[in-house]
């Protein structure tokens, strides 16, 4: 890499946003809102003693829209971070961050599948 596509790469790095979701907030915020809505509601049933197999249906729609949520987060971490991490101008630094960020996301996948 010459000093041009370095300094070009290192600005890059500079003017992304902290966090791979900043662009998709108010879109989680939204999503997480609603999630927290149904948990709220699936109080409400335990609560009235509403039929437990009703209720299952319920705590499985939260639990893929958390997933849902989850997959996104990886998503914009890999996009943002992982590439990121990439754009280092270092080759050692270069490295070094890829393995970090790459075994970030490794950890958090597993995190998910438990």
């Amino acid at each position: 890499m010459n000093s041009i596509q370095e300094a070009t790469a290192a600005s890059a790095v500079e003017h992304l946003p902290e966090h791979g979701y900043t662009g998709n907030k108010e879109a989680y915020l939204r999503r997480l809102k609603r999630i927290e809505g149904q948990v709220r509601g699936i109080a409400r049933m335990v609560d009235e003693d509403k039929y437990c197999i009703d209720i299952l249906t319920q705590v499985s729609a939260v639990t893929k829209a958390l997933h849902a949520v989850s997959l996104g987060l990886v998503e914009e971490h890999i996009g943002h971070c992982v590439v990121g991490a990439a754009a280092e101008p270092d080759p050692e630094a270069r490295a070094e961050a890829i393995d970090a960020k790459v075994k970030e996301a490794a950890e958090a996948i597993g995190r998910l599948l438990r």
